[in-house]
Parts: C-alpha cells; sequence; structure tokens
C-alpha cells in the first residue's frame, strides 16, 4: 500500500465527493490509499487505524474459524464502507479484507476524527442506510443458493471475482462460497468452457463471452 499524494490525491477527491456524506470537513483529514491486487485492507483481527471507503476496484472478505478453515465470506465493491463495524464497537473482531483487484481507497484516520464521526448525524444516517442495505444483500446471496442453478449463480461469481477479464479463485473456496460440491462446480465449467464463455488461460481463465454470462448472472437480480 502507498499512500497518494498531490495532485493525485486532489483527483480523486474531487472525482469522488466524499464530503457529501459528512456534516463537518473531513477532507483536510483524509488521506487516499493504493492497494495492489492480494495486498490485506485490513489483516483479520486487527484494529483498523482507518475507516475505508472504496471508491475503485474489489476486495475479498475472509474469516478464520476455530478449527483453522478459511471462508470466503463476500466481495467488496465501489461506494463501501471498511471498518465500519470496529469504528462502532472496539471490541469487534476484524475479519480480513483482501483486495480482488487494485484498489483506491478513502482513509479517515479513527484516532483524529473518531469524536466527530460519531457524533455527525448526517454520517450516521448514511452509515444505518448502508448497513441496512449490506444486511439486506447478505440475506439475498443466501437465498439465491436455494432459488437458482449453480449456472446462474456462477455467471454472477466468475465476473464479481474476475480482474481485467481474467479469472483465477480457488475451486475449493468457491465451492464454500456457493454451497456446491467440487465435482458439479467442475461440471458447470466444463459447460462453460464448451460454451465458449470462458477459455484456459494459464493459472485461471480469460472471460472470453461477457454478454452471455451476463446474461446468466442477470437472471438472479430479475424480479
Amino acid at each position: 500500500m502507498y499512500i497518494l499524494t498531490e495532485p493525485t490525491r486532489s483527483t480523486f477527491i474531487v472525482k469522488y465527493p466524499i464530503q457529501s456524506i459528512f456534516s463537518f470537513p473531513i477532507i483536510q483529514h483524509i488521506q487516499v490509499h493504493q492497494f495492489e491486487r492480494g495486498e490485506f485492507i485490513i489483516q483479520e483481527g486487527s484494529f483498523p487505524r482507518y475507516l475505508y471507503y472504496l471508491v475503485e476496484g474489489k476486495a475479498k472478505i475472509y474469516l478464520t474459524h476455530q478449527n483453522g478453515k478459511v471462508s470466503l465470506i463476500n466481495f467488496i465493491q465501489p461506494g463501501t464502507f471498511i471498518g465500519e463495524m470496529e469504528l462502532l464497537h472496539e471490541t469487534y473482531y476484524s475479519k480480513g479484507i483482501q483486495t480482488a483487484t487494485k484498489a483506491i481507497c478513502f482513509a479517515i484516520p479513527v484516532h483524529i476524527c473518531k469524536n466527530q464521526l460519531l457524533n455527525d448525524a448526517k454520517f450516521l444516517k448514511y452509515l444505518c442506510t448502508f448497513l441496512s442495505n449490506k444486511a439486506t444483500a447478505m440475506t439475498a446471496k443466501y437465498s439465491q443458493s436455494l432459488a437458482y442453478p449453480l449456472e446462474n449463480r456462477l455467471a454472477e461469481f466468475i465476473l464479481l471475482s474476475a480482474d481485467d477479464y481474467f479469472y483465477k479463485e480457488k475451486h475449493k473456496e468457491v465451492c464454500e462460497y456457493l454451497g456446491v460440491s467440487y465435482r458439479h462446480l467442475l461440471h458447470v465449467f466444463a459447460q462453460f468452457l464448451n460454451e465458449g464463455y470462458i477459455e484456459k488461460s494459464g493459472r485461471g481463465y480469460k472471460i472470453t463471452n461477457e454478454e452471455q454470462l451476463r446474461q446468466l448472472a442477470t437472471t438472479i437480480h430479475l424480479v
């Protein structure tokens, strides 16, 4: 990770007007952090020094269970806070947040701004809406495993996790995330390969028919 300086810092602040979320002047405190793919924004079990707001890129949430097993919990998209639960609850156990692509985050130093953040009604109202939408999205994710076949859910997952049209997630993690057997996952991957939606490339897969994958993924979101 490295901290972007002027004039690049101001370019991102103008491009993504985060000040509109707050009542107090936050811009003077904001840093802009750039993470390369595979870097950890937050290490599991640590207490973050910053309240992050992802503006570009994607990240993954991991959780280590008591038996040592590590599970992929969810993906984080732009427009998402990272470290908001730690801001609200000092004893909250932080999950691991790792970038899935190159990522840009606004970083608000908690040790400087915590009191202002927790007393800013405008920010807290926005945060409540954000947390409500986050909970609703998680509920929808788990209900999808019962309502839709693997073809639709895998298409959505590939599009969500791909970096510049290249997908290389571990099959074992994907099985756990989607709640399917390894054999079933390989069967659907073979279908996608035969249909020309993806093609094997090195240690991953290149997306060769994004439109068809999006049609399959969009089915999940139709009402």
